[in-house]
């Protein structure tokens, strides 16, 4: 026995509206696809880990079968190196040594990085994710104007030109979205990172450009040489 049921206008909101489900058939009534703000560690992440880390090894071993390693000369306690380079991965501290006191870029500096990525994920800004200038744009605007400007005399008390120059590189970018307002294009895509991306970004700029200018770029006494010239 089946009831019959027709459409008709009311304006009672206190009554419980009647719902209808018509299935076709034995079709059966799923989700297909969900919004989760949030998924499991295991397996979406640590999958990903894992390939990521196969992928590092195997490009890690065919260039250690292309290239061989940039070794000297066996170890001499009698000749000392000029100059004695850290390894790779310390040489953007040993970079910043040569514009600051060793307690300031040895100890100051490097616990003030560790503070700042352990603070920043309980930041509010973190957690919404949205564009830095999607709320309070002049306030934003003063206090990311007004940030830059004390690092930036900072750096240049102390000549550290290596890290001035991709921080106002930064500052530049993060500023177009403010004057040039666009709806799609890079600018637009750049309006809508948070502040944490900027703020990671601009680490890794800088720890890039001091390895880079360590690596490449420093001779005997620490002094700047150009890679192409030949040191006798």
């Amino acid at each position: 026995m089946t009831a019959d049921f027709r459409l008709e206008k009311n304006s009672d909101a206190k009554k419980v509206p009647r719902r209808l489900a018509f299935i076709k058939g034995r079709t059966a009534a799923r989700v297909k696809k969900s919004d989760e703000e949030m998924v499991m560690t295991v397996p979406h992440l640590v999958v990903r880990e894992a390939i990521a880390f196969m992928v590092m090894v195997i490009v890690l071993a065919t260039l250690s079968l292309v290239f061989n390693a940039p070794l000297e000369w066996v170890a001499n306690p009698g000749h000392t190196p000029n100059p004695a380079k850290a390894p790779w991965y310390f040489l953007g501290l040993q970079e910043l040594l040569h514009y600051f006191p060793p307690v300031v870029a040895g100890v100051v500096l490097p616990t003030l990085v560790v503070l700042a990525l352990v603070a920043i994920p309980y930041f509010q800004v973190n957690v919404k994710l949205e564009g830095l200038w999607k709320e309070n744009r002049r306030v934003t605007l003063l206090a990311l104007v007004g940030g830059a400007s004390v690092l930036a005399i900072v750096l240049l008390a102390y000549k550290v030109y290596a890290m001035l120059v991709p921080t106002v590189f930064v500052l530049g970018c993060m500023l177009l979205p403010y004057f040039l307002r666009r709806e799609t294009g890079v600018i637009a895509w750049l309006g809508r990172r948070p502040l944490t991306w900027w703020i990671m970004t601009w680490f890794v700029i800088i720890v890039l450009v001091l390895t880079a200018i360590g690596i490449l770029f420093r001779g005997p006494e620490w002094s700047w040489t150009w890679p192409w010239k030949e040191i006798y």
